[in-house]
């Protein structure tokens, strides 16, 4: 009897625990959901933290019909091929350092460790002075690099880690076999790394999406620029019509969201599918 009680209050303080996370997080996207719908009459009427009065989707429209679509494909090609590039350059290393055991490899590992401590700011200068070298200033695909690198030391962090704890004995079996070094990276590590490679997905997709500084360092042109540089824009145009700014961060936000979804679920059924194996 005592153990049931006891049950029961766990669960409703986890339920209790788990509301306040809701609330806490999902506080700032219901206001900027609320103050995107509003239109600027009724923001300028006193009405900040209310319900639209009436719903107004005239902002949505401008930001929609504007430069913005431009800005948003923009950072849909950049951050989509810096997280490919990301996890594939992550995983071979990640790879190699776990499983292929060679004399420089605590060395090299060490060094992708220390990218984690270097200040994004202290890295401008090289970075801009590299990217004009190659000719990629004021480019697109400028920015894949820079991203990349920055993206890299967590990266192989996190699936080194994991792949220190796949058995050995897999890894064997498979050269029993005859596989290459290669067929197993590709067919055995890559399938039962999903956890891994979702986890590292997610946290470069979320940085590189919303990073600035490397964006305004490299970038001119206004038409290569990307989505929170195109906010800037769209405030200094909008700087009376707060909703519509707030209209322009809500639709920004939206591919972060549904990534982190889809991605954590592919995490959740990576973990449950390790568990049952165990």
């Amino acid at each position: 009897m005592i153990v049931e009680k006891r049950s029961i209050v766990e669960k409703l303080l986890f339920i209790l625990l788990a509301l306040a996370f809701v609330v806490i997080f999902g506080f700032p996207f219901v206001i900027t959901a609320m103050m995107s719908l509003k239109s600027l009459a009724d923001y300028m009427s006193g009405n900040f933290w209310g319900f639209p009065q009436p719903i107004y989707f005239g902002n949505l429209q401008r930001v929609l019909f504007s430069d913005f679509n431009l800005f948003f494909l923009n950072s849909l090609f950049i951050t989509g091929t810096s997280v490919i590039i990301t996890v594939l350059a992550a995983s071979l290393a990640s790879y190699a350092f776990a499983k292929l055991k060679f004399r420089i490899s605590p060395l090299l590992f060490t060094l992708f460790i220390i990218g984690m401590m270097i200040p994004i700011h202290a890295t401008l200068i090289p970075v801009y002075q590299l990217t004009d070298a190659l000719g990629l200033l004021d480019r697109r695909v400028g920015l894949i690099g820079p991203y990349v690198s920055r993206g890299l030391p967590v990266g192989i962090f996190i699936m080194t880690s994991f792949f220190r704890e796949v058995p050995n004995s897999i890894q064997e079996s498979a050269h029993v076999d005859g596989a290459s070094a290669v067929r197993i990276y590709w067919s055995i590590m890559l399938p039962i790394s999903t956890p891994a490679i979702s986890t590292v997905a997610i946290l470069n997709f979320l940085s590189y999406w919303n990073e600035f500084i490397i964006a305004m360092t490299i970038i001119n042109s206004a038409n290569r620029q990307t989505v929170p540089m195109g906010i800037r824009h769209f405030h200094g145009a909008e700087a009376i019509n707060i909703p519509a700014v707030f209209a322009a961060i809500l639709i920004a936000s939206l591919p972060v969201m549904i990534f982190y979804m889809f991605a954590q679920e592919r995490v959740i059924n990576g973990l449950s599918a390790g568990a049952i194996k165990g």
